[in-house]
């Protein structure tokens, strides 16, 4: 069962490889005329040695040498032609796959950021470098290495062996590589990314390291992580460099011993000079492919590496069943015996939670720092699943509205992020092009429309994922003129006014009365007192179970209530 799984991945892998079948039939062919052409040079060494010297003939030369250029030409048009052919092959097998890529990576890393999800894109470039890198098209020369070996035995049977024992031995010299170099280049991979992925970690927070002095030690963790990669691509370099060395060496040896054992034979008189020279030649042209798949291994290796993870990503992420389009829903959210299970984790920090949001409502999540609010945010706008019970929009669970449900429902984390461009690309979801109208009436909605307007430019101010020139609080107000573009009908706030100032309260609080208005749901998760003025209901967690839900007037005064009982039974000295 679990080897039929790990099959599907691969088989999309293949799928798109496939895809392309005609343009390697192609490079075939033309690897076919390269490789006869490769004959040039050694039949051009045997007739001058052989006819030219022999003769004298100057007009034999010549007419040689015009046909020699024309052949070189012609073979280097074909090899010419086969790598741009090779280029567009791998440059479609990426296309085919970027966004079937992207999507499981971004699925993934919603759920769980592991390995497959960081590498997941880097994977499949991997292997388009692979397919466009003259190392795959030796692929296609490799079979001719035998021809090449056939063709010295033609001219002696000797140098056929000596051709025979050294190929032999690279092949030997191949797969000790292969095995010998895995591990460590799969290692020193491993340890270069993990120094990467500590580098943009403490890059996008450099301003809390440098506020808080942590630059020393910052550097002194980032550099452990670089002193592992460095580490690791010299152990990695010391294999592969042996052995290319090795093969390097060992193929000048050989091209030598040919022209020496040749040189013999011509002394025996058993050959001629010019088939001395041409064994030589051939002998080079034969070993070169085995030579360069040696030299470029550890491409190959990250390559391989590569397909291997997006076969296990795209197998543990199929992809989405295409769903019957839903009309848009009411403002209805029922919560039904909703259990979560955050990913990774054995113990649910949500447990069978239930209620009930009608249009027009307001309902505020409170409960101390742990309590599920944010995990149950997460289940509502869809990022995690409920490992048991059901949430349903309008009847109709989460799950049948598919990439729908971020229109039908807006989503104010809380912490605010905003991407690298203008305010008005971030505002409308980083659409290419953005609705100038649905911007400005979301930034209205937000009451985020006179701040926009007093930043240098406008709503074409220009941010960075680190926020540039915005305060917390004006990134927090723009995140919630996005949460409300596309005109949501339920609206999910986290901690909506954690970094902003009472007039910035006001604004968010007005803006949540303005969406009640419409018919529209609105859920806060909020600590502040004031984020909960606008709620008409109110939910109580405690260790990831309701704890109390109905209206807030009514869940407040219980709360006192039993707040004063405690007190009383407590007595003076007693539990504060």
């Amino acid at each position: 069962m679990q080897n039929r799984h790990k099959d599907a991945g691969r088989d999309e892998l293949i799928a798109a490889r496939k895809q392309s079948r005609p343009y390697y039939w192609f490079v075939a062919i033309f690897s076919f005329f390269v490789n006869l052409l490769m004959l040039t040079g050694p039949l051009y060494m045997l007739q001058v040695y052989d006819r030219v010297l022999g003769s004298r003939s100057e007009a034999t030369l010549i007419a040689l040498s015009v046909l020699v250029v024309f052949l070189y030409g012609m073979m280097g048009l074909l090899d010419y032609a086969r790598g741009r052919v090779m280029a567009r092959v791998a440059a479609r097998f990426q296309s085919a796959l970027d966004l079937r890529v992207f999507n499981a990576v971004m699925r993934r890393s919603a759920v769980q950021n592991d390995e497959l999800a960081q590498t997941g894109l880097k994977d499949l470039e991997s292997v388009q470098r692979l397919m466009s890198s003259p190392v795959l098209m030796s692929i296609f020369d490799i079979p001719w290495t035998p021809v090449f070996i056939v063709g010295i035995f033609i001219f002696h049977p000797w140098l056929g062996y000596l051709a025979m024992t050294g190929g032999g031995l690279l092949i030997v010299i191949t797969i000790v590589n292969t095995i010998v170099s895995r591990k460590p280049t799969l290692n020193s991979n491993r340890t270069t990314m993990a120094a990467e992925r500590t580098s943009d970690q403490i890059r996008q927070e450099s301003e809390m390291v440098q506020a808080l002095g942590m630059r020393r030690d910052a550097f002194r963790r980032w550099n452990v992580a670089r002193s592992e990669s460095l580490a690791g691509q010299i152990h990695s370099s010391d294999y592969t460099g042996t052995f290319s060395v090795m093969t390097k060496t060992f193929r000048l040896l050989l091209q030598s011993a040919m022209l020496g054992l040749g040189a013999y034979l011509v002394l025996q008189g058993e050959l001629t000079p010019g088939a001395m020279i041409a064994g030589s030649i051939l002998m080079g042209r034969a070993l070169a492919p085995i030579e360069m798949a040696i030299g470029q291994w550890p491409l190959v290796t990250r390559a391989r590496k590569g397909w291997d993870n997006l076969a296990q990503l795209l197998t543990e992420m199929p992809p989405e069943p295409t769903l019957t389009e839903l009309p848009r829903p009411r403002a209805k959210l029922e919560v039904q015996q909703a259990t979560v299970v955050p990913p990774g984790e054995q113990q649910a920090a949500l447990r069978i939670v239930s209620f009930t949001l009608n249009p027009g409502q307001a309902l505020g999540v409170i409960g101390s720092s742990g309590a599920g609010k944010s995990t149950l945010a997460r289940a509502i706008t869809g990022v995690w699943r409920p490992a048991g019970g059901k949430i349903r929009l309008d009847g109709a669970t989460l799950d049948q509205y598919g990439d729908a449900l971020g229109d039908h429902i807006g989503y104010l984390p809380q912490r605010v992020t905003l991407f690298d461009g203008t305010i008005a690309e971030n505002i409308a979801r980083l659409s290419a092009q953005p609705d100038a109208e649905k911007v400005v009436e979301a930034a209205r909605k937000a009451d985020a429309h006179d701040m926009i307007l007093k930043l240098p430019n406008g709503y074409d101010t220009r941010v960075t994922a680190a926020g540039g020139r915005l305060s917390g609080g004006q990134m927090q107000r723009i995140g919630l003129a996005r949460a409300m573009y596309g005109d949501p009908v339920l609206l999910v706030l986290d901690e909506p006014n954690s970094n902003l100032d009472n007039e910035g309260s006001e604004a968010v609080n007005a803006a949540i009365k303005r969406f009640k208005d419409e018919g529209k749901a609105v859920i806060i998760m909020a600590h502040r007192p004031a984020a909960i003025r606008e709620c008409d209901l109110l939910l109580m967690l405690e260790g990831g179970a309701r704890a109390a839900f109905g209206p807030k007037d009514e869940v407040l005064r219980n709360m006192v209530k039993n707040h004063e009982q405690i007190s009383k039974h407590a007595g003076p000295g007693g539990v504060r």
